[in-house]
């Protein structure tokens, strides 16, 4: 049985959109090379997630110590050495605890 021009032509370019769907399934943006650097990705957002929740808690835990209506006076103390807040005619005296 003999094939025409045309059906060689439907069948190449069949078998170029194949050629070109299977470099895409491999190579491309969601191919299965894109799979493990998308992976890794997830894995570096998930331990940022994890690190800024701790530091958020570590935050809130602070801002719930500086509560006006029942403050932590050893925060306050603390606070306050930290940030030079005396007046002039005050002395700081530190005890080194060993």
């Amino acid at each position: 049985m003999k094939r025409s021009g045309n059906e060689h032509l439907k069948q190449g370019i069949a078998l170029a959109v194949l050629l070109v769907l299977a470099v895409l399934m491999i190579a491309g943006p969601t191919g299965l090379l894109a799979w493990s650097e998308n992976s890794k990705a997830l894995e570096q957002r998930d331990a940022e997630v994890e690190r800024l929740t701790e530091k958020r808690d570590a935050l809130k835990n602070r801002v719930d110590l500086l509560d006006p209506n029942g403050a932590d006076p050893d925060l306050i103390g603390e606070l306050l050495r930290d940030q030079n807040v005396v007046h002039e005619d005050e002395l700081v005296v530190t005890i080194d605890e060993p």
